[in-house]
């Protein structure tokens, strides 16, 4: 089963926040090499977290769209305020 936008936004900011601790306990040894190629990584993660939580706005976004669409098609016209 495909994972929704909402998921992999938080897998995303997961492997973010893991890479962002790793980078750090490196800069903290001295290794400053490895603190940036992790720092550079928790980077591209961010963005790619970002991303995934821009497509699961815009995809709730859409579903709350198309409630209020089914909601106005079942109320009776009767019952709509003028």
């Amino acid at each position: 089963m495909p994972q929704s936008p909402h998921d992999r936004a938080a897998e995303y900011h997961n492997l973010a926040s893991q890479a962002h601790a790793a980078a750090a306990t490196a800069h903290g040894k001295g290794d400053h090499l490895s603190a940036h190629e992790l720092s550079r990584q928790a980077h591209e993660h961010s963005q790619e977290a970002q991303e995934h939580s821009r497509q699961a706005h815009a995809h709730a976004e859409k579903l709350v769209e198309q409630a209020e669409t089914a909601d106005a098609k079942t109320i009776d016209p009767a019952d709509r305020p003028m």
